[in-house]
């Protein structure tokens, strides 16, 4: 493999190519500085400076060097680059301890940008050398090494998962109090918009959505069994439970089953999706508050501030009204949007319900009935191939436009990462965070049966390693979505987050 050929695996421009393009400098940088007998060390931390660095330097770097890599540098404006790389010296705790800045880009950088750079970030510190790399210098170091460079090209997600799975395990905490501190910083800035799941409508008592289903099951067929007086309700739970453990049929296939038996008639479709809300609001759980911490938290965000109103959008995929009481309480001004004929006041914070939109009490909303209700296979199919799609178009919006906070998301909808994989095109580093929850290792080789504490791994070890390797594995795989996890274990931890943020 020649290098022209190294480079065309690096040259569509997206969140793919661009960790590619960083996983074959470094691991070739690495195979050069060792070969020379000098260390090469990854950095660890997410608000620390540069990719990597040489302690004892390399080549003609004496002394500290700090590698940083980018893809699309000369596409942004010089004023922009500049402010980033003071931005970023300027946040650490002291002045830098190293000699040089070695900044490495997929793509020749214009004079203008560098020049600009050396004169302005000499004005903080003169006594750090900074080198860019272009093209050119990566050729001359593919050359020197050809052999290497194909090994490596021809092996970059390996590679990947192992620079993140060698990373030092055990201080994911620490990486999540960076990552929220960048978070806080995203939010102040008022680019901010939140991405709500079912996991914010659990908090308060709701249903999910398997449990929605089931009981949607047993209206259908109470109803097609009212002249059977064979078969009571109790009956047909038993049998709903019992073909969900044998035919596991998906949510979206049992959805489409039922709309087919509630709505035979396009008469009957309001009466669907009143069965829908009824069993919505019917089956939560009367014992949990409708003001969670979680969604109270949720709210505090999208409180305005003395500089304005910091969230900008909220993007709900619950069918429920939970965000809108609480923001009503709070005397905060909002709209629900549920179509594409919707308009909101500039003061007002827009409440998308991208999937729909059914709140409890029908009589405040008006135009329910022209909501996109994403409940079956239908439903879903219509806005997945409609790109524009009223729904597509705001998310993808949000997406382009602000740092998005995902809460309650599996991030499992294809629909959503396909949107997240155009969002991130040509752009370098995850501007989106998202909760996930980490599976500690005591739960995963523990639990409790007949109140004795049972253990289901003999190697905790090797299976503590395992997890670590998992965890890192989802975090390279949703990097590639412009998606930055944020890790945690309980889900009492997320309100506490969510006051930092805003705070």
């Amino acid at each position: 493999m020649n290098v022209e050929d190294i480079f065309l695996k690096f040259a569509n421009g997206g969140q793919r190519d661009f960790f590619s393009f960083e996983t074959f400098i470094l691991n070739l940088l690495k195979y050069h500085i060792e070969n020379q007998d000098k260390k090469f060390a990854l950095a660890e931390s997410h608000r620390g400076f540069g990719d990597a660095y040489a302690e004892n330097g390399f080549d003609n770097f004496k002394g500290h060097t700090i590698i940083d890599v980018k893809y699309s540098l000369h596409r942004m404006p010089s004023r922009m680059v500049t402010d980033q790389y003071i931005h970023r010296l300027s946040r650490l705790d002291k002045q830098p301890l190293f000699s040089n800045l070695l900044i490495i880009n997929f793509h020749s950088v214009p004079s203008r940008i560098v020049s600009k750079m050396l004169e302005e970030i000499s004005l903080i510190n003169p006594e750090i050398k900074i080198t860019i790399w272009d093209p050119d210098d990566i050729t001359k170091l593919a050359n020197k090494h050809k052999k290497k460079a194909a090994e490596i090209a021809n092996n970059l997600f390996s590679l990947r998962l192992e620079n993140a799975v060698t990373k030092e395990a055990g201080d994911w905490e620490k990486e999540r109090d960076e990552k929220v501190e960048l978070l806080k910083e995203c939010y102040e800035r008022g680019q901010f918009s939140m991405f709500l799941g079912a996991g914010v409508s659990s908090s308060a008592g709701m249903p999910d959505w398997n449990t929605l289903l089931n009981s949607l099951f047993v209206s259908y067929l109470t109803k097609e069994f009212t002249q059977q007086t064979n078969i009571s309700d109790e009956d047909i739970k038993q049998i709903v439970e019992r073909l969900n453990a044998i035919d596991e049929p998906s949510a979206l296939m049992a959805a489409r089953y039922l709309r087919k038996g509630l709505s035979k008639q396009t008469t009957e479709i309001k009466e669907f999706t009143k069965t829908i809300t009824d069993n919505l609001y019917k089956l939560r759980d009367i014992k949990m508050s409708l003001s969670s911490d979680l969604i109270t938290a949720i709210s505090n965000l999208c409180m305005p501030r003395r500089t304005g109103a910091k969230v900008r959008t909220v993007i709900t995929y619950n069918f429920d009204d939970l965000i809108e009481r609480q923001l009503s309480l709070k005397s905060i001004q909002h709209h629900s949007i549920y179509n594409d004929n919707e308009a909101f006041d500039p003061d007002e914070l827009p409440i998308y319900h991208v999937h729909g939109f059914l709140p409890e009490d029908t009589n405040k909303y008006e135009g329910l009935e022209k909501s996109t209700l994403v409940f079956s296979e239908e439903g879903y199919h219509q806005i997945y191939t409609d790109a524009y799609h009223w729904s597509n178009l705001v998310q993808l919006t949000s997406l382009r436009e602000n740092n998005c906070l995902m809460v309650g998301l599996s991030l499992t909808d294809p629909n959503l990462r396909r949107l997240l994989d155009i969002s991130a095109r040509n752009i370098e580093r995850q501007r989106h965070y998202a909760f996930m929850r980490r599976l500690p290792i005591d739960n995963f080789a523990y639990s409790e049966l007949d109140g004795k504490k049972h253990q289901w791994v003999n190697n905790v070890k090797g299976a503590e390693e395992f997890l670590n390797r998992h965890h890192k594995l989802n975090e390279e795989i949703m990097k590639e979505l412009g998606v930055s996890i944020i890790w945690f274990t309980s889900f009492e931890e997320i309100p506490d987050i969510l006051k930092k943020i805003s705070s």
